[in-house]
């Protein structure tokens, strides 16, 4: 039997909400770019895989990705709260441009999940990873592995302010360095694009010189594969430990050379299947199932107290490669011992 209850972290009653279904729903799923190989490698089929799960194969996924476009993805939006889907799970591009769409799902009656990114308006859940932490277990890395003076310099690149994520990154990690090393210089790379975290780079290393630098936190995998793309242009004798986050599997394998010194590992099918999971609690009607899948509060510049489930985070370095991607089936090792890599894989026991 199923207890009903109000919709919660949408400051309504939830009498908007639309009546209880049974497998025959339809999740419309908004992804924000595929510069990030994320997205198209995981969360997209995990989500469409559980889905079919939950529903006993009777349930569909409504996909569509953004590309880095706001707009686009507000007109993505806006046909399926046309085309009636019965639940929302959206990762905003633009987490404040995106509330007008949001507002416009929920007057329709259907119901929205910010995924991965806490999208602004009346969102009935969020679920993603502890941000914070993020920036805490890289900025934490990054000060043990300098273990120097606060004269060290190093450089910040951080996300875009487009996504209240960077933010949250950005202040854990300087939560880790404060007091610790200096920040000569700090951007906030538009777009999380690495062809502009490299021009950053680039400027930053006019000002400071090369060899001066100890250390770049940068906030993603894809930008520090540009930070170090710079580094070397600009003819580093020793590249400095740059951070990352996702575990891309370039990254890791950088890291297997030794070109970059961390990333953060999210557990991408985690993350996913609850979102699918979340999705379906709240299609069936905010029961039991919902409060118990979504223990964590969160709040955005425009709703307080969001029900949320944050899924833990952990350190990517040369040692935890084999208790993280591989464990988990995220990549073989296969994939990630191809020929250029073996001599490092062998030293690891990699195999």
């Amino acid at each position: 039997m199923t207890l009903t209850l109000a919709a919660c972290g949408s400051g309504d009653d939830g009498a908007d909400a639309k009546p209880i279904k049974g497998d025959d729903i339809t999740v419309g799923l908004l992804l924000p770019e595929k510069a990030n190989s994320r997205y198209e490698k995981f969360d997209h089929p995990i989500i469409k895989d559980k889905i079919n799960t939950l529903t006993d194969g009777k349930g569909k996924v409504v996909y569509a990705n953004a590309e880095q476009d706001a707009a686009v993805q507000n007109r993505q939006l806006a046909k399926m709260v046309d085309d009636k889907v019965d639940v929302l799970l959206v990762d905003a591009v633009d987490a404040h441009a995106i509330a007008s769409g949001v507002k416009k799902a929920k007057a329709a009656g259907i119901p929205v999940i910010a995924y991965d990114r806490l999208a602004e308006g009346p969102i009935d859940a969020y679920i993603s990873f502890d941000n914070e932490e993020v920036g805490q277990v890289q900025g934490r890395a990054l000060a043990d592995r300098l273990d120097g003076s606060k004269s060290q310099k190093i450089v910040m690149m951080n996300g875009a302010v487009t996504d209240p994520n960077a933010a949250q990154f950005k202040a854990g990690a300087l939560g880790e360095l404060k007091g610790k090393v200096t920040v000569a210089k700090s951007y906030d790379t538009k777009e999380w694009k690495p062809a502009n975290a490299r021009a950053n780079m680039m400027a930053a290393i006019s000002s400071i010189g090369v060899d001066n630098i100890a250390g770049v936190y940068s906030a993603n995998d894809g930008m520090a594969g540009g930070i170090i793309s710079a580094l070397k242009a600009a003819g580093a004798t020793k590249l400095p430990p740059v951070t990352g986050q996702d575990a891309e599997l370039e990254a890791v394998q950088r890291i297997l050379s030794g070109d970059q010194f961390m990333s953060v590992y999210k557990p991408y099918p985690e993350e996913a299947e609850t979102a699918a999971e979340v999705a379906v609690a709240v299609v069936r009607g905010f029961g039991i199932e919902f409060d118990s899948l979504t223990p964590d509060k969160v709040s955005s510049p425009t709703d307080k107290s969001i029900p949320a489930n944050l899924v833990q985070v952990s350190s990517l370095t040369r040692n935890t490669i084999e208790s993280t991607v591989i464990q988990d089936s995220i990549y073989t090792v296969e994939e990630i011992c191809t020929d250029k890599y073996k001599a490092e894989c062998d030293s690891l026991g990699i195999k």
